[in-house]
Formats: C-alpha cells, structure tokens, sequence
C-alpha cells in the first residue's frame, strides 16, 4: 500500500517587482513512500525540501500536479488527523513546560482526556525527557526542543509522520538521540518522510531516498544501489614521490607527504598504475578498495548538473 503518491506536484514563485518573473521552486515531482517505509528526502539547502513538505502538508498550495496521502487527497481534512509534523524551525511557547505544550497539541489534534496524561507520560519518557517536570521550554536546549517537536508530531499516534530537518543545528549527541528517536518509530511500524542534507543520518536511517537539486528530482532508490552506481575506486599508497610524474594522468586524486603518496584511481587503471609504480621503483604500501557512500552520489549528481550548465 503507498502511503504517499505525489504525481507532477509544481510549485512556482512570482518574483520582481515591475515586470512579474515566475521561477520554479518545485519542478514536476513524481514520488511514491510505502507504507511502513522510512523514506529520506535529500538536497542542498534550497533544493525544495521545505517547499515539498509545506505543499504535502497544506501550508502552501501547488501550482499544478496532486497528491495523496493513506490513499486520500493531501487536502482532505480526514488525512490531517492521521499524520504528524515536524517544520524545520518549529516555534513552541516559551513559558510553557513540556507537558503543557504536548497536551495543548493533544487536545487540538482530539485525543480523548482519559487517556492524555498516560499518553503524555509515556511519551516524554520515550524521547528521553521523563525527568524535565515543570521546566520552560525557554530553558530547553536544541536537541531537547527537537525532541519535544517530535513528541508533539506523534502525540495523537498519527500513521504517517513528516520531519522537515529533524537533526538540523544538532550536536553529535543531540543527533544520536534523535536518531535513536526516528529508528523507534520505524520500529512501530510509523511511515517516516523526512528531509535532511545530514547524508550520514540518511544513511543510517532509510529504506529509500529520493535526492532532489534546483527543485528537480536527481534520483530515488535504496543507498546501495545508489553506491553501486557509480565507478569503482580504489586507494594506492606508496612511497616515492619521484614516480609520481609518471603516473599523475591515471590518479583521479593525489595527496602528498614527503615522500609518501596516496592515490585514488578507477579501478581499471588499476593494474596499469601497479605496473609504472614497479618501472619506477616505488615501494608498495597498500592497496585498498574505496568504500562509496551516498555523499558521493549525492556530489556526482550536482556537478553533473554543474557541467551541463557550463555546456550550455
């Protein structure tokens, strides 16, 4: 079952102030999430991540193209009570304590009075802020207001739950809590659709990712088939730095110390490199496959956008 479909959704700005300039935030975005799935939503700042997540979530209306969410129009009234969300720079009331906050929420989102407290309780204690009591939430650091967005998103038990940069402007250990956090509600059967361009959390966290660059969808699959996609490398290091000059055109990266080398080179060049290495009397050190990662998808696919522009 897809819990989100999103076919041709545009969103277009008009800019200037004479002469009105329209310019594409979102182009023609085609998505599907399945249920359960934890889905990454990855780009650079300003690649349209918000934007998506402000169209899926009624904030904003598209241009042109639809959407639907547990098989109902985004815009249906009915689906707002079956998902949760998390802005990017939420803002809570600073007086307010965490408990007051999550049951100011839980009584806008219906949930019945008996069972608000225990469900309060029980969720403080699950994003690791049992202990806070009546503390402000001015006093509150960044990765405990993090943590209480999350709790205020999933407060009414929703199906499908949106995180717009949930680790955003968080320190390693603020991070890892959250992350621990996200991979409890994928543990509960939750359909997660989060944006980040933290790519390591990604990593850690999808099922699948989708990388979207100037409003444009660059790709969308599982991170080792994205992995998999791109040219093998491996890692050379040796010592004498004089055989260098003889092969620099095969190394795709150098990097020099003293008299130590270390290269990166396609794997198919591989044997030629071990053989002018031994022509020119280096001393072998290593030799090591590259393990690639979604940041150099993700990389690859910008600059190929880059050197297009530059063709054209």
């Amino acid at each position: 079952m897809l819990a989100i479909e999103i076919k041709n959704l545009t969103k277009e700005y008009a800019v200037g102030f004479w002469k009105k300039q329209w310019r594409p935030a979102l182009k023609s975005l085609n998505l599907t999430v399945e249920a359960g799935e934890t889905f990454g939503f990855l780009g650079p700042n300003g690649a349209g991540k918000t934007t998506t997540l402000k169209l899926l979530m009624g904030i904003i209306f598209p241009t042109s193209g639809s959407a639907t969410i547990l098989g109902k129009d985004f815009l249906d009234p009915e689906v707002k009570r079956r998902i949760g969300f998390l802005p990017e720079q939420p803002y809570f009331y600073d007086y307010l304590s965490a408990p007051e906050l999550l049951d100011y929420y839980a009584r806008l989102s219906g949930v019945p009075a008996p069972v608000r407290k225990q469900r309060i309780g029980e969720l403080l204690g699950r994003v690791g802020l049992a202990d806070v009591g009546n503390k402000q939430l001015r006093k509150f650091s960044k990765g405990m207001l993090q943590r209480v967005g999350i709790a205020q998103a999933i407060i009414h038990d929703p199906e499908v739950v949106f995180l717009d940069e949930p680790m955003s402007g968080l320190d390693p250990v603020g991070r890892h809590e959250v992350r621990e956090l996200i991979q409890s509600l994928k543990d509960a059967g939750k359909t997660i659709f989060f944006s980040t361009h933290i790519l390591s959390d990604a990593e850690a966290l999808c099922d699948r990712v989708a990388v979207i660059h100037k409003g444009e969808l660059r790709g969308v699959g599982v991170v080792n088939d994205f992995r998999s996609s791109l040219a093998e490398k491996t890692e050379v290091i040796w010592l004498g730095a004089t055989a260098l000059s003889a092969v620099n055109s095969l190394l795709a990266e150098v990097h020099v110390t003293g008299d130590t080398v270390r290269g990166t080179v396609q794997s198919g060049d591989l044997d030629r490199l071990l053989e002018k290495l031994r022509q020119q009397g280096a001393r072998l050190i290593s030799v090591m496959p590259v393990q690639r990662t979604l940041e150099d998808y993700f990389l690859a696919k910008t600059r190929e956008e880059e050197k297009e522009a530059v063709t054209l």
